[in-house]
């Protein structure tokens, strides 16, 4: 049976209504995932929840290994993520309390963090012109408009190194390139999900402007950290109702992504990066 994948962000670090529920460590070539997988059933459907900062928010955006956290989600059986992350808005008509149904995504972060399973021994190069699962999208933006929550049907996510927020400086430049939110994590995540042949959506939560705005300098830790926890509980009904309306199968073209990705040369991939990289790459090369 399909698995779905809940990946928790700032606030959300678990799931309520998970019946069922197994706390699963799971071991992978890159390391330690953020924390231990949740599993269980979800309005009938098998899930698998890691909230991406640790219970707590113990880790930084910079210091969380995304790696290992897709390929723990890879290893139990998942086909499908759903990614919920707080942001900021630099656009005047995405309010804070909003959400996004994130399509687009233009990293920030130079590269700085290991976000592909192809390194040294094996080189593959995945079509990623969509970064996002248009059907898990649309879910998720149906969804929200069946619960009365306002969302944006679109949106270009900015995803910047972090952990401090921007100047006002990079705000503004980051408005002139028509960006519409800014995070520190989620662009990672779906460049490895991808690689994986997994699909993937972000569900953004936004939490306040960022420093462009006017009204910035009245906008206050408590504010955001209060709109955090009200975007919480109603990402929480998202989910649960997503979850739920989720097609049992895939139709998209996300589970075919290394479909001649791998240039390679099979002969020449080392054994280990044939064992550690199985449950990835085994429907190609054996």
């Amino acid at each position: 049976m399909s698995k779905i994948g809940i990946i928790g962000g700032s606030g959300l670090y678990k799931i309520d209504g998970i019946k069922s529920v197994k706390e699963i460590s799971v071991s992978t070539p890159f390391g330690r995932p953020s924390g231990k997988f949740i599993t269980g059933t979800l309005e009938g459907k098998d899930v698998v929840f890691v909230p991406r900062h640790d219970v707590g928010h113990r880790i930084p955006p910079s210091h969380i290994n995304y790696r290992a956290n897709i390929y723990g989600m890879k290893k139990l059986g998942v086909d499908r993520i759903i990614s919920v992350t707080a942001c900021g808005s630099l656009k005047e008509e995405i309010k804070p309390m909003d959400f996004v149904a994130v399509d687009q995504f233009v990293d920030r972060t130079n590269y700085a963090r290991d976000m592909s399973f192809f390194e040294e021994g094996i080189v593959a190069h995945i079509e990623f012109s969509h970064p996002v699962c248009g059907v898990i999208r649309n879910v998720l933006y149906n969804t929200c408009r069946a619960l009365n929550v306002k969302v944006h049907e679109k949106g270009t996510y900015i995803n910047m190194e972090g952990p401090a927020f921007s100047t006002i400086a990079e705000s503004m430049l980051y408005r002139q390139w028509g960006m519409d939110i800014i995070g520190m994590t989620n662009f990672a995540e779906a460049k490895l999900a991808r690689e994986a042949e997994m699909c993937y959506a972000t569900l953004a939560a936004v939490t306040d402007y960022d420093c462009w705005h006017s009204q910035h300098e009245s906008v206050t830790i408590d504010m955001i950290v209060k709109n955090l926890q009200k975007n919480v509980e109603n990402s929480k009904n998202i989910i649960r109702k997503a979850v739920k309306d989720m097609p049992d199968k895939r139709a998209c073209g996300c589970k075919n992504a290394l479909h001649q990705a791998i240039i390679t040369d099979r002969k020449l991939i080392p054994d280990k990066i044939k064992k550690d990289l199985k449950i990835i790459i085994g429907r190609y090369i054996k």
